[in-house]
């Protein structure tokens, strides 16, 4: 048996973790990331028959049952994931149609998954639905992003139009936009459920008032989308309040559709 440390999935996420701390998206235990692995992946380095406890999920997902997923831990510093991923991170195995997750590895101390699993585990099935290669959540609190939902509004085409005109990149990295939601309370079911339903036509979600969710292929491909819509946010932060001379107009976003082969969110675009 391989040592799960060295696993391709486990490095990925450790360096993620780390970078997304280093980039002051994660404060203290802010923010979260789950990632669904292959079940021959996972036994390269553990017995699949061991399972160290049953953590009850309070939640049901029957499309999941039998899925392994790495997730974060609850109340755990994403500072913390490099110096010792057993105890920060866990591997879970799902079973009894989502209602009951199998430890096979990890929260050595005890612990358990982030408490927005339910949310997480929602969206990986609504993600799955549109594109069955998605394999990552994601779950952060990026400042500029936090900071915009405070001062524009939360209508999700001007939402999105405002970030698609902050960078040219913006179009063509997240065409299907940028879905919001209103402040809900956090880590319950309600708002994981709301979130699954915007992950059905988008793949990053605003939590006003609180953070964001994205979802993707994979690690480096998730945090590339966050960290875009970041970066666009941040732009609009630093001149929201200043005359615009200059913007990318729709007739520019069109050229960037036809340079990339990439279309728009159906109209979103004059």
């Amino acid at each position: 048996m391989k040592d799960i440390l060295t696993a391709p999935f486990m490095v990925e996420m450790i360096r993620t973790t780390t970078n997304m701390y280093n980039h002051g998206w994660d404060e203290r235990n802010g923010g979260n990331i789950s990632l669904l692995l292959d079940e021959t992946e996972v036994k390269e380095y553990l017995d699949t028959d061991h399972v160290i406890r049953s953590i009850p999920t309070g939640f049901s997902a029957p499309e999941l049952d039998g899925r392994y997923f790495l997730v974060t831990g609850t109340g755990k510093y994403f500072k913390n994931v490099q110096y010792a991923p057993d105890v920060n991170l866990g591997l879970v195995r799902l079973c009894d149609g989502g209602e009951t997750a199998q430890l096979l590895w990890g929260y050595t101390d005890g612990g358990k998954f982030t408490s927005e699993f339910p949310a997480h585990m929602m969206s990986h099935v609504a993600r799955l639905k549109v594109d069955s290669a998605n394999r990552v959540v994601m779950h952060c609190h990026p400042a500029n992003l936090l900071a915009m939902t405070y001062v524009h509004t939360l209508d999700e085409r001007e939402f999105t139009r405002t970030l698609w005109q902050m960078c040219t990149e913006c179009i063509v990295v997240f065409p299907d936009g940028v879905n919001v939601l209103p402040w809900m309370l956090c880590g319950t079911n309600e708002i994981g459920e709301a979130t699954a339903e915007k992950m059905l036509t988008a793949r990053l979600v605003v939590w006003s008032l609180h953070g964001i969710y994205g979802a993707g292929k994979d690690l480096d491909e998730t945090f590339g989308l966050i960290e875009t819509a970041e970066k666009a946010a941040e732009i609009y932060m630093k001149i929201a309040h200043l005359p615009r001379v200059n913007t990318i107009t729709d007739d520019m976003m069109h050229q960037l559709e036809e340079r990339f082969g990439v279309k728009g969110r159906e109209g979103y675009l004059d």
